[in-house]
């Protein structure tokens, strides 16, 4: 029965130390390699294709030369023949102009001096030998070969492939982008930071699944609480939001000052984009203004903030703080001059909760794992007494407490009991001659089947209680007598925390992220709601100010943008990765991990339409504009191509783009609803004709001026300027071009959102960059009209609603491509829109 009822309470009291912090570093280290082995064989593949693209080609370059030049073509055997060996040749196409060029002169002087000749064979031979780059920096020498043929023989041409492309490189591969004909002079093209700006409009979610003592209730009528890098203050009457956002990663907890206008809030360290750990502190500020007052614990806390009080018993003077270093270091602060007064290693066991005790500012209580502190300041020392469990057994964890009017200490722990403890004298016949007194137990009440989550003290001395396992929230005389209960539904998880309204109406906060406001009587509702684990799939509804996300954990929920409301919420058989709305709007289809795909209808809510590709799990779905096509973008490097009919609900296969050599990342179709651009996890980017049997163009050259109905592949020369220079294939995880085509965002692995001007196709672009996720950013997208951005984190099972300010039409930048003649502008980035 113990590991039964305690199993669900272990796993979320232990979310507070550093083990997932650890497994979660060995992941990603996990999945780095990962990538890295499936790079290389990626790569492998590409170059053994590549070789053998070199032998077909050959032959039919040599013979395009010996028709435009015979003199040319012998340079050209010359070159490929070093110290008797066979070299490859390697020709570009400037070189090849060059040829046709120089063949004219020379037909043109045939009546010169013999040193002359030898002059025009030497710079042949110069300019043959200085072409052997071509195939290392080719994507596709087939497509690359034909532009060659083709250059040579145009006039138009004179400048070669050379000049009408440019590569950008991503872990040392060459990646080639082709050049639109509108932009007459790449070099002088001016990249500026776009007309918009961004403002946090709406946070959706609750961090509940492993953090407590977060949920209160100001006297403004707000409910404070936090997930990712945002403390929210949501006013629940008026259904408005103000958020704090200076902290610079995850919060862990919060304390409310006893003038409840003052709040203390603790990050977690986070690392930087380099992987070195940033230093954690604790913000103090103003609720009211949401001015910072005061900053402290900067290098002083070890891996993040996990416990914070205020003093109560003097006006709030001191704050306690407990970090997640081994010892978890208990430090008491004199906030206000920033002076930490004493630091004492605490436990190596989880530390869960910290108070001072309301009528003595020089006692403080802590728990956790196994144990109960009773801590006494004097004289700038802090010593510590172990409460004596005696002849009660020792629970796995004490979760919580709360003191009592009369001034117990009551504890909720791992076995479902509350205990009530107080000073005793201390048995001298155990403990031995002078012994001090000892703090044990006076009484024990079963309260709950399950942990004990959460305690909270009425004001006229009445205690609730919240469960884990039974999902109860029990109402307690002030003598632990049990008045009224209710259950919260099971949906919403175990209780994580209570916030007391007004003796009546409670706010409870839940382990499954949700906030849930009610009365014994009336029972509760959802105020707030989230996802419970990791986010990658996030959709925009075509006409309306709806979004649809889904994740790891098989939810797939429809928001109002508006109303900033949950529509409603269901729950797949596997994890959603993936999604996109039909141009109706009438069905949304979602990809799950196995390589199912369902559809979905948005009034009955129903699956219309289940079908399965292959075996892996599904990177996108993308509908064509005119909504006759569905792009199946999968991790066995497929793109599966569907006839839809009958409004969305019947779908047929088509066709299979086959040629990527690893998996299917990002996709994209054209206006014309006839070609797909793709990209795939070695940093390929493919062009495919569908209206022909999805076929793949060899010449990637001929899709350089196709316009795109969306645009959220990240490679492509439209956005090569959101890369930074050295960056790693997988530091942009999505982006999105807005409606109005003048701006995109980016989702980086930074937990960053970034806006840049649309087109952005050179290095350094500068754009605006926005925080407030606390892990990678693992997609973004606009809303129809382009009013909002949407951003979704990934372990922060954060969603957040971006207010788009300024102007939204980009007509005046596409012009302004095509004839600029200004130099790039700096590359700095201003941060969060300043």
């Amino acid at each position: 029965m113990d590991g039964s009822t305690n199993s669900l309470d272990d796993v979320s009291a232990e979310g507070s130390t550093e083990f997932p912090d650890r497994l979660s570093l060995m992941e990603v280290r996990l999945q780095a390699q990962e990538d890295e082995i499936t790079l290389l064989k990626s790569s492998l593949a590409d170059a053994l294709r590549k070789l053998r693209l070199h032998d077909q080609q050959i032959p039919l370059i040599k013979q395009q030369l010996i028709a435009v030049n015979p003199a040319a073509a012998r340079v050209l055997n010359q070159s490929c023949y070093v110290d008797g060996f066979s070299k490859p040749c390697r020709l570009s196409s400037s070189s090849l102009d060059g040829f046709h060029h120089t063949s004219n002169r020379v037909r043109r002087n045939s009546e010169k001096s013999r040193d002359s000749q030898e002059k025009t064979k030497q710079r042949l031979s110069k300019k043959a030998a200085s072409s052997t780059n071509l195939l290392t920096r080719s994507p596709s020498l087939e497509s690359r070969a034909k532009d060659l043929i083709s250059s040579t023989g145009s006039q138009g041409s004179r400048r070669g492939t050379q000049s009408q492309s440019i590569k950008m490189f991503i872990r040392g591969r060459p990646i080639t982008m082709y050049i639109p004909s509108n932009i007459l002079n790449y070099e002088e093209l001016r990249m500026d930071l776009p007309s918009q700006k961004l403002d946090l409009d709406w946070v959706y979610g609750y961090r509940g699944r492993d953090c407590r003592a977060n949920l209160y209730l100001l006297p403004s009528g707000e409910a404070v609480y936090f997930i990712a890098c945002v403390v929210v203050l949501y006013h629940i009457s008026n259904q408005t939001q103000r958020h704090y956002q200076k902290h610079t990663d995850c919060v862990r907890c919060l304390a409310i000052h006893p003038d409840k206008v003052r709040v203390a809030s603790g990050q977690t360290a986070g690392v930087d984009k380099d992987g070195k750990p940033l230093q954690p502190f604790v913000h103090i500020w103003d609720s009211k203004t949401l001015v910072t007052l005061q900053q402290i614990g900067l290098g002083t806390f070890e891996r993040g903030v996990g416990g914070l009080a205020f003093s109560s018993s003097d006006a709030g003077t001191l704050l306690c703080v407990i970090d997640d270093s081994n010892e978890h270091m208990l430090s008491v602060w004199d906030w206000n001059k920033n002076i930490k007064h004493l630091e004492v290693k605490s436990t190596n066991e989880a530390v869960l909760a910290v108070d001072f005790s309301p009528t003595d500012t020089n006692n403080i209580i802590s728990c956790g794992k196994s144990h109960v502190y009773f801590w006494t300041m004097s004289a700038g020392t802090l010593t510590k007494k172990q409460g004596i469990f005696g002849k009660y057994k020792k629970p796995k964890f004490v979760l919580c407490f709360v003191f009592s009017l009369t001034g117990d200490v009551l504890t909720g722990d791992s076995e479902g009991n509350i205990l009530t403890w107080g000073k005793s004298a201390a048995d001298t016949k155990t403990l031995g001659k002078g012994a001090k007194e000892t703090f044990q137990i006076m009484k024990q009440t079963r309260a709950h089947e399950g942990s004990v989550f959460a305690m909270c003290i009425l004001q006229g001395g009445g205690i609730l209680s919240g469960g884990g396992k039974d999902r109860k929230v029990i109402r307690w005389s002030a003598d632990l007598a049990p008045e009224r209960e209710c259950e919260i539904p099971e949906k919403f998880g175990a209780v994580r925390t209570i916030a007391d309204v007004d003796g009546e109406e409670l706010l409870v906060g839940t382990t499954r992220n949700a906030i849930l406001r009610g009365t014994f009587s009336d029972g509760f509702v959802a105020i707030v709601q989230g996802h419970v684990d990791e986010m990658w799939g996030l959709a925009t509804h075509p006409t309306q100010n709806i979004f649809l996300t889904c994740g790891n954990d098989r939810q797939v929920c429809v928001w109002n943008a508006e109303d900033h409301k949950l529509d409603w919420c269901t729950t797949l058989e596997e994890s959603g990765l993936c999604a996109d709305f039909s141009p109706n709007g009438a069905v949304v289809s979602v990809g799950l991990s196995t390589g199912r795909w369902v559809v979905l209808d948005l009034q009955t809510k129903e699956v219309v339409s289940d079908l399965t590709d292959g075996n892996e799990q599904l990177s996108v779905m993308r509908y064509s504009p005119d909504g006759s096509f569905l792009a199946v973008g999968s991790h066995d490097n497929f793109i599966y191509i569907y006839n839809v009919t009958e409004g969305g609900r019947r779908y047929t296969r088509f066709g299979k783009c086959t040629g990527h050599s690893s998996f299917i990342t990002h996709l994209d179709w054209s206006k014309d609803g006839k070609y797909i651009m793709s990209n795939s996890g070695d940093y390929e980017i493919l062009y495919w004709d569908i209206a022909s049997g999805c076929k793949l163009l060899r010449n990637r050259f001929e899709s350089k001026d196709r316009e795109w109905a969306s645009y959220t592949c990240v490679l492509g020369f439209h956005v090569m300027g959101v890369w930074l220079e050295g960056s790693d294939g997988t530091d942009i995880n999505a982006l999105c071009r807005s409606h109005s085509e003048s701006m995109v965002a980016v989702a980086d692995d930074f937990c960053k959102v970034h806006l840049f001007q649309y087109p952005c196709p050179k290095p350094k672009a500068p754009s605006y960059k926005y925080e407030g996720h606390g892990s990678h950013v693992t997609n973004v997208r606009f809303t129809h009209n382009d009013s909002h951005l949407l951003s979704m984190g990934g372990k922060d099972t954060c969603i957040l609603q971006w207010r788009v300010k300024g102007a939204g039409t980009g007509d005046h930048y596409k012009e302004h491509l095509a004839s600029s003649s200004s130099v790039c502008s700096s590359s700095s980035s201003p941060v969060n829109g300043t």
